[in-house]
């Protein structure tokens, strides 16, 4: 992806990781559905005993970023197309409705705005389709940008601080310019360590590595003025430039 300068405003990307609870709301019950497709690949597909399925599930994700990536770390053997087309393609994405306040929100902010999911770039371009945000973003990374060949090795994924410098390294940031937002506590500590600004979504309390909390997406611009202002030296620049364009002109 492209660099681009966005002048005069102290941040100049904004990386919006996951959607689930940051983009749209968890009660909206789609974690919830996700999850249990995954439960019933594991006992379908994979014929894991069913009593260990629901335990198994949690733990892998826990402490490897993802279930599906727990399980290729265990060795189990599906393909990653399959999984995601099981997982995904079988949600309630009717509850997903149009969300124009969210959508003016983005299209205000003058920064580069990507998505940064551990998901597959269908379900990220169907979620965003379904918001009607698919035009406010730059690009997606996604679990094809991290992971480009299906094969049975380790998966990258959030959290881990090495999928966070790929992605820094993709989009072609400076972290020290970027805002990250997340609702995963786990996720907002990778993120700072990686050097991003980090803002925790879905709760008012500031969590470890989180330099920002918003309760909801909506509340962006009252929490975080500073995405829309203009810094004050590059102030001053422009308008010194705009009076000596007026002088030459007069």
């Amino acid at each position: 992806m492209d660099t681009q300068r966005i002048a005069g405003v102290k941040y100049e990307c904004l990386l919006f990781a996951d959607m689930d609870d940051t983009l749209y709301p968890l009660s909206l019950g789609i974690n919830l559905a996700c999850r249990k497709n995954i439960q019933e690949y594991m006992l379908e597909h994979l014929h894991i005993e069913e009593s260990k399925v629901p335990k198994m599930c949690l733990d892998l994700y826990l402490e490897h970023g993802t279930t599906m990536a727990g399980m290729k770390a265990l060795g189990y053997e599906f393909d990653n197309d399959d999984f995601h087309a099981y997982v995904h393609g079988r949600l309630p994405y009717e509850k997903l409705k149009p969300d124009f306040v969210l959508r003016n929100l983005l299209l205000s902010m003058p920064q580069r705005k990507i998505i940064f999911t551990n998901a597959d770039h269908t379900h990220a371009i169907e979620v965003l389709s379904r918001l009607g945000l698919e035009d406010c973003f730059e690009g997606i990374i996604c679990f094809e940008t991290l992971n480009p060949i299906n094969s049975y090795q380790r998966i990258l994924c959030k959290p881990s601080v090495e999928a966070f410098e790929a992605a820094i390294r993709i989009v072609n940031v400076d972290p020290k310019k970027t805002i990250f937002f997340d609702d995963s506590v786990r996720n907002v500590a990778s993120g700072k360590v990686a050097g991003l600004h980090t803002v925790i979504v879905g709760r008012s309390d500031l969590v470890p590595g989180a330099d920002h909390a918003l309760n909801s997406i909506h509340n962006i611009r009252e929490a975080l003025p500073e995405i829309w202002e203009v810094e004050e030296c590059n102030q001053q620049q422009m308008i010194r430039s705009l009076a000596v364009e007026a002088t030459v002109h007069a």
